[in-house]
């Protein structure tokens, strides 16, 4: 006998659950890859495990608040802010911008001051205030780090009066020496490789002079896309490192371990909106940290 039941309606394969199960899960993992939400979570873990004492003897990024908040900086809008510095004798702070070289100085507040034009750079990405007036700026497409020394009377500087140090070609062509920071307490600079992240020291009595050569610091802990910026706390000596492509700042110790880390995407931290592109960060003796994105948006945040 012919059964006159309708025949079993068979789905097509992309309306299974085994399909879309597949499919939400490949979707959910590309959105925390390009989030970075594995950097974070390793991160965060590793914070719950920091004793009180640990985090009063820290930096520790996750009690800062941001209190001015994507600032316009319309002096610096066509330049491009590249990185950072604060200049503890003047309490001010110091940008390079990388697209056409200059040297702003601007208040604590991301007011500009003045700019002085830095003539015979090609691309300055990073600057950070030594002693006595000092300044060191690397410049990637050069791939050297010049000390200059900049005074109230400064009105430009001309790349040929200083004395440059080549840092040597970068593997990575344009992502090359991207950072540097003075680390007083144990008078040295430290050298930032954009990509892969990589850490160098080089010894310097502060006030221009540079001893020895460039050597490599342990890189294992910079758990980073990039390495766009590196700041200095000079309270307790840890270094700051920003990571743009990551939306990330992380804290680490005398020993370059990972401390503490800030996100810099928006409704995290206090920030309305994600950082757009975080090229700079600097830190003052009050424990203060200071932010530039490009094109020109300056931050500013404070421990709560």
């Amino acid at each position: 006998m012919q059964s006159n039941a309708p025949a079993s309606f068979k789905r097509p394969f992309y309306l299974r659950w085994p399909f879309g199960l597949a499919v939400g899960v490949v979707i959910t993992y590309g959105v925390a890859f390009a989030m970075h939400w594995d950097d974070r979570a390793a991160l965060w873990i590793k914070e719950g495990f920091e004793s009180t004492a640990e985090r009063s003897e820290s930096v520790w990024l996750p009690d800062y608040t941001v209190d001015i908040d994507a600032k316009p900086l319309p002096a610096m809008a066509d330049y491009e802010a590249s990185d950072l510095a604060y200049n503890p004798s003047t309490r001010t702070l110091f940008a390079v911008m990388g697209k056409q070289p200059f040297l702003t100085e601007l208040n604590l507040d991301g007011d500009v001051l003045r700019n002085i034009p830095l003539n015979g750079w090609a691309n300055p990405e990073g600057v950070t205030v030594m002693d006595g007036g000092y300044l060191a700026i690397t410049d990637e497409r050069l791939h050297d780090l010049t000390v200059v020394k900049v005074d109230a009377t400064t009105t430009v500087l001309n790349h040929a009066d200083f004395l440059s140090h080549d840092l040597g070609e970068s593997p990575n062509g344009n992502k090359g020496y991207e950072a540097v920071v003075w680390d007083a307490s144990k008078q040295r600079l430290v050298i930032g490789e954009e990509r892969p992240p990589r850490l160098y020291e080089w010894k310097s009595n502060g006030q221009g002079q540079l001893t020895g050569e460039k050597t490599p610091l342990p890189s294992d802990s910079l758990d980073l896309r990039n390495l766009s910026a590196l700041g200095i706390d000079p309270r307790t000596g840890h270094l700051l490192a920003l990571s743009a492509d990551s939306n990330m700042l992380l804290e680490l110790d005398e020993q370059g371990e990972q401390v503490s880390f800030m996100t810099l995407l928006g409704g995290f931290n206090g920030l309305q909106h994600t950082i757009p592109r975080a090229e700079g960060v600097a830190m003052d003796d009050q424990g203060t940290l200071y932010m530039v994105s490009e094109p020109a948006l300056f931050y500013r945040f404070t421990k709560g």
